[in-house]
């Protein structure tokens, strides 16, 4: 399904609506996102945490400055991938998302460490630039959905929105525990709970679905990353002690399983590319 062989040009040679549906898959109109499904959000989940803890470790366990810089190299290099390939592949685009998540942390712990940031204004910052990308996406595009992300423009503005969140989480996240000595176990619960809020809303108030994606994507992150630090930092700062590194590795291998179920299964393969697909392999 990934994967369709090009057929050889005579009297084989694919009809014209099958040819026009592969270059729908391969090029301009591809959907370059995953349906929403419970994958979705538990994928999404981990790799905020796994992106916390990763972020968290490697910064201790090399120079700072080194391990910012391989987070940028891997965040950029992921991202080029994932644009060159230009239609949904599971581990291309959740390979994305981890490295966003790991530079996103980085980022957001940049602003703090390195230049003195308090928490609450870089919360602010990143809240800014967030706003900034959805109004613009919105003015350019006439929407915030995902399920209309089949080109490069819409692509982009998606990725920057991405960036955007996961660092914004972060730093508020940090506010949270650090700043408001919430600790990490008690922010954990806190947006545990706001996230129910959108999703009560729209599963029985009749929420704005756009409204109600981007709000639950948005409290997916501080949630991971006070889940992260919960389950890593030293019981001294509130946490269980048991290590960034041991956190950040059983993180990975569980969304490495998660993901090859879904490249194997398709199962979050937006239903637009899923029936084309289908006809072309069928």
């Amino acid at each position: 399904m990934d994967q369709i062989s090009a057929r050889p040009a005579g009297r084989h040679a694919a009809p014209a609506g099958s040819r026009r549906r592969l270059q729908t898959l391969s090029a301009h109109g591809a959907l370059r996102v995953p349906e929403i499904t419970v994958y979705f959000w538990a994928i999404k989940a981990l790799s905020t945490a796994m992106g916390e803890s990763t972020s968290d470790y490697s910064v201790h366990a090399i120079a700072p400055v080194v391990a910012v810089g391989f987070g940028f190299a891997g965040f950029v290099a992921a991202l080029t991938l994932q644009l060159s390939i230009r239609r949904y592949v599971a581990w291309a685009y959740w390979l994305a998302v981890v490295m966003v998540g790991v530079f996103g942390t980085m980022a957001a712990d940049v602003l703090h460490v390195g230049f003195g940031v308090p928490y609450v204004l870089s919360s602010a910052l990143y809240a800014l630039a967030l706003a900034a990308v959805f109004w613009t996406w919105q003015r350019t595009e006439r929407t915030l959905s995902i399920h209309t992300i089949s080109t490069a423009r819409r692509e982009l503005f998606y990725w920057a929105a991405v960036v955007a969140t996961f660092a914004m989480g972060t730093a508020v996240g940090d506010m949270t525990a650090v700043t408001l000595h919430m600790g990490y176990l008690l922010s954990a619960a806190l947006f545990a709970a706001a996230i129910a809020v959108p999703a009560i809303g729209y599963r029985w108030l009749g929420w704005n679905p756009i409204l109600s994606f981007w709000l639950a994507y948005v409290l997916t992150r501080p949630l991971g990353a006070s889940v992260a630090d919960w389950l890593g930092k030293p019981r001294t700062l509130g946490g269980l002690g048991w290590g960034d590194g041991p956190v950040a590795f059983a993180l990975s291998a569980m969304i490495a399983i998660l993901v090859t179920y879904l490249a194997v299964t398709c199962r979050d393969v937006q239903r637009a590319v899923r029936t084309s697909a289908a006809a072309d392999t069928g």
